[in-house]
């Protein structure tokens, strides 16, 4: 029988490391307290207030797979800005790439030459022909939602419950008990009922997808080719391969986010399942930290957008923004996807995935503990569940705060970040296998102390 965790005794750890985390970052203490009187929560977006401890670490320098904070601590960074920093901290050849181009241009909403290179290395990748660039991944989905709406005719789109896509309107749905698209909790302002919008269904679920499009509503499917934002989720066999199938049969579109999942490899799950959707959206790591979104089509979206959309009123479409396709983010990216998200670069970090998820499965089976660790190529998590999730809801029940908030707040106070929102680590081409097994080594004697 697995061993249960005492909440007594939970409670007693979390407060020894709520102790040793103040005695470690007075300065970070000292910086929240002036920030709290100049920002909303004492920070520049929200999110950086979702830390466990008494207030957010302030970073003085990030480089590779580490970063110091203002107090002069060093961590071993598993997090890396929750995919922005996959390629590492300010990775040589992307720094370079935008030290050249700020001494000739950040932007000037014309195109440069590295837009057509960064075209077809995308192109390569993912097997769609053409492609256009915004800000963020945010930006790609709802510029693409637009589309698939005028190609389609229709207004809904279908989400995946308990996904995330950005602070995509129509995408903060979920199903309430009697199955009914309702707001997610937290869905701040809302335009409109949801159920205006969006039909939801579970992840790996191909008879609640059929069921929601045999409306013949939906102008699209905008989904992630596995869930990585309530956890990692993976699609069952053939799962993807169904879902494209039906789309097809009734007229809707399908659009593949691979903003987080292209940790299984250059091109993706899109590429490595050989996938094709009718639209593929990405962003984040892809320049290296840099704020950058793109979106792939087909050559028969492309015609279907040429013969619908008039060009010289593009500019009050909704598509499309100033920033959109500057010269400095395009620079980046070409170094990043040519330099430092390589092929090779990828086979090193799935191994370090690998051996990380081993150390935790280690450390699981030696102390009895009913948890799982699930893996996506560079990425691993492990849930409070003895067996993977199949949905995103039933990854969410699978959720422990208490638990969490320790195993964090423990984690960071032996130098060691996670994804904040869950127990997710991420793989940089500048992570060691050192860094790995010195997590692992802190996990075990975390879990020791745990059940001891």
């Amino acid at each position: 029988m697995s061993k249960q965790i005492d909440r007594t005794h939970l409670a007693q750890l979390r407060k020894i490391e709520e102790e040793r985390f103040l005695a470690n970052h007075k300065k970070s203490g000292e910086a929240f307290t002036d920030s709290q009187k100049v920002m909303h929560e004492g920070v520049p977006m929200s999110w950086m207030a979702k830390w466990p401890g008494a207030h957010p670490v302030f970073v003085k320098e990030a480089k590779g797979a580490k970063f110091t904070d203002i107090d002069g601590n060093t961590y071993i960074d598993f997090c890396l800005g929750d995919t922005g920093s996959m390629t590492g901290h300010s990775p040589d050849a992307t720094i370079a790439a935008i030290k050249r181009q700020a001494d000739i241009g950040i932007t000037s909403m014309l195109p440069t030459l590295d837009a057509a290179v960064v075209s077809k290395e995308l192109a390569a990748r993912f097997g769609l022909p053409k492609w256009q660039f915004t800000v963020t991944a945010t930006d790609a989905n709802r510029h693409v939602i637009r589309y698939c709406r005028l190609i389609t005719g229709r207004s809904k789109i279908i989400v995946i419950d308990r996904c995330y896509h950005g602070s995509v309107d129509e995408t903060f749905a979920t199903l309430d008990e009697a199955g009914n698209t309702v707001k997610r909790e937290g869905n701040l302002g809302a335009p409109v009922d949801l159920a205006v919008t969006t039909r939801v269904v579970e992840f790996n679920d191909l008879v609640g997808m059929e069921a929601a499009l045999a409306h013949g509503d939906v102008a699209a499917i905008l989904m992630e080719p596995a869930m990585t934002n309530v956890g990692i989720v993976l699609p069952d066999d053939g799962y993807l391969y169904a879902v494209q199938e039906l789309a097809k049969k009734y007229g809707a579109l399908l659009i593949i986010d691979e903003t987080h999942t292209i940790s299984v490899g250059p091109g993706g799950m899109t590429q490595d399942l050989a996938l094709k959707p009718d639209f593929l959206t990405i962003g984040k790591a892809i320049a290296g930290g840099i704020p950058v979104g793109t979106f792939g089509m087909t050559e028969d979206v492309a015609n279907s957008i040429k013969k619908l959309v008039e060009l010289e009123i593009i500019d009050t479409g909704g598509i499309g923004s100033t920033l959109a396709g500057n010269a400095m983010s395009l620079a980046a990216m070409r170094a990043t996807l040519s330099e430092v998200l390589t092929a090779d670069a990828f086979v090193e970090m799935i191994a370090l995935g690998d051996r990380w998820s081993d150390g935790v499965d280690a450390a699981i089976a030696e102390f009895d503990l009913d948890w799982h660790c699930n893996r996506l190529g560079a990425r691993g998590e492990y849930i409070f569940k003895g067996k993977a999730p199949r949905t995103g809801r039933e990854a969410a029940e699978s959720g422990d705060f208490e638990l969490e908030q320790y195993i964090h707040l423990r984690l960071l106070n032996d130098g060691f970040l996670l994804t904040p929102f869950h127990n997710m680590a991420l793989m940089s081409p500048a992570t060691t296998a050192a860094d790995v097994d010195a997590h692992t080594a802190a996990f075990r004697a975390m879990c020791a102390d745990l059940v001891g």
